[in-house]
């Protein structure tokens, strides 16, 4: 069978064991950036012979190690590539972010799911505020503390979710911090019936942050908007849900390429 499968990827030029590694990749993400391999070829449904093979020149190029428990993660050699893909992304992105920012004066932040946790990629902030939020690119926070964390584990089901934070643990990071698992489901069940999500003093004690999807981006992705609580009225949320989800809708275009972008401007 692996002969087959190594004269099939051969007929096509590679493209197939260049998809097969890409989806181990992804899976590795998915997973939390550690995996065994039986775990693995459950997860991208391929015989765990090709896995093995696959897996090992991964890990012959940097891209895959193997940890002393004998599963693999997620090889140092991403970060190079990581690096320049978030540098790129923030630059698509502030553009789209700065017109929300102008129109209300609070601060955007794009982030990004990478493992059990979330990234921010992009940051804009007015040049005037009596008070400003200020995140720092490249910061890491839990999702569940998150409004970005809860949008982009709304498109989860629940097993998924329980397992991020089975992993991850629900520290308390202030009195508003949800730290149960079934009160942060039955939270999601609201993101996904309004499609944002709002953290109300959960990751910091006086700010509020709303968010939305970044819809068909290429790996889980979130904007949002954060300012203190007596400025994040229901009004201001109101007024930000159609700017967020107008940029938000924009920076997805950006990512497909031009061609998607000229159909969303001939929309707009």
């Amino acid at each position: 069978m692996a002969a087959d499968e190594e004269s099939g990827g051969r007929a096509r030029g590679g493209v197939q064991s260049l998809d097969r590694a890409f989806a181990i990749l992804e899976a590795m993400a998915d997973a939390g950036g550690v995996i065994g391999l039986s775990e693995l070829a459950a997860a991208v449904d391929l015989p765990l012979a090709t896995i093995h093979r696959l897996v090992r020149t991964l890990v012959d190029l940097g891209y895959v190690r193997q940890e002393p428990s004998r599963q693999y993660s997620l090889g140092p050699r991403l970060m190079r590539l990581a690096d320049a893909s978030t540098a790129r992304l923030g630059a698509l992105a502030n553009p789209r972010m700065s017109v929300v920012v102008n129109a209300l004066g609070e601060s955007v932040n794009l982030a990004v799911l990478d493992g059990d946790e979330i990234v921010y990629v992009a940051h804009a902030e007015p040049s005037k505020n009596f008070m400003r939020m200020f995140t720092e690119v490249g910061h890491r926070a839990k999702v569940h503390t998150t409004a970005v964390g809860k949008v982009m584990l709304s498109t989860r089901s629940d097993q998924y979710v329980r397992d991020v934070l089975r992993r991850t643990g629900m520290e308390r990071l202030t009195e508003h911090t949800i730290t149960t698992p079934e009160a942060f489901l039955a939270d999601l069940e609201r993101v996904r019936s309004r499609g944002y999500a709002i953290d109300h003093g959960e990751q910091e004690v006086g700010v509020c942050c709303v968010a939305v999807p970044v819809p068909m981006a290429p790996r889980p992705m979130a904007l949002s908007m954060s300012g203190p609580l007596p400025r994040m009225t229901d009004e201001m949320i109101a007024r930000a849900m159609p700017l967020l989800r107008e940029a938000a809708s924009r920076i997805s275009a950006d990512l497909a390429g031009p061609a998607s972008l000229s159909a969303v401007e001939a929309t707009a």
